[in-house]
Parts: structure tokens; C-alpha cells; sequence
């Protein structure tokens, strides 16, 4: 969906969906044994690992990067890497700091 409006020289999609994936992951982390203990272990690692892993698209990733590569557009390349890297970090980090605010909320 994301690829058929912005076009598909740019990953777009799986950006997107990498986003979208890291977010969910920084939520379920917060939520986990270690930090509010709001869900069990076996619930967290079934959707970090079970449906995240599945979800988000790191083979494709890698893929889109090598064929931007391939094809010369190294700009592409970077942006891809770097936007990638960058904005999935920030969601996860979104993620876990917006369940950690909503928990500290309901304790006051």
C-alpha cells in the first residue's frame, strides 16, 4: 500500500513496516517481566519474536539495499540505512518511553 502511493524507487514499505514493527516492539518490551511486569515472558516473546519477527522485514531490507546498490544509487543506499537505522531506534525508543509515561500516570 505504502509502495503504490510514494512509488517504489525508494523502500518505502518496508520502512514503513520496519517502523511500525520497532514501535510495537519498544511497547511490548516496556510492558515485559523487566520493567511495569503488565504481561508474562511467554506473551512478550511471542509477539517480539513471533509476530514482530515475522512482521518486520529485515531480509528485505537488505535486499532493496544490496539492488539500490546494484543499480548505482548510492544515495538511495545510504538514506536507506541510515533512515532505517535511525527511525526504527527512535520507534522503539517511542514505544518503550510512551508505556513507561502512561504506567508512571496511572500511579499518581
Amino acid at each position: 500500500m505504502v509502495a503504490r502511493r510514494y512509488g517504489e524507487r525508494f523502500p518505502w514499505g518496508t520502512l514503513f513496516v520496519n517502523v511500525v514493527g520497532s514501535f510495537i516492539i519498544g511497547v511490548f518490551a516496556a510492558l515485559g517481566p523487566e520493567e511495569t511486569a503488565a504481561i508474562g515472558p511467554g506473551i512478550q516473546q511471542f509477539v517480539m519474536v513471533g509476530i514482530c519477527g515475522g512482521y518486520t522485514t529485515f531480509s528485505s531490507f537488505s535486499l532493496q539495499t544490496l539492488n539500490l546498490a546494484r543499480d548505482g544509487q548510492w544515495r538511495e543506499v545510504w538514506q536507506n540505512i541510515l533512515g532505517s537505522t535511525v527511525s526504527c531506534l527512535a520507534a522503539t525508543w517511542l514505544g518503550f518511553a510512551a508505556v513507561l509515561a502512561l504506567s508512571s500516570m496511572e500511579g499518581q
